[in-house]
């Protein structure tokens, strides 16, 4: 399955983890970002991510932030 990603710097080792947890499990995995810790403005990463699944792109998406809410919002 192609799975996007995408996190904001709070998510970024759980998109790490994830990760490697779904390529170990052969999906084939696109991430959208973000690269690191340091801080970003999550609907850079999220939006596209989301994009990428309403347009057939990817099979699922995963976003991930510190609270979810705002990631939430903008994937919808």
């Amino acid at each position: 399955m192609r799975i996007a990603i995408a996190s904001d710097h709070a998510g970024f080792r759980y998109k790490q983890l994830i990760t490697r947890f779904l390529l170990e499990s052969d999906h084939e995995v696109v991430d959208f970002g973000v690269d690191s810790e340091e801080p970003s403005d999550y609907p850079l990463s999220i939006r596209p991510a989301a994009e990428a699944v309403a347009d057939g792109e990817c099979e699922r998406g995963i976003v991930i932030g510190g609270s979810g809410n705002g990631e939430a919002i903008v994937a919808n």
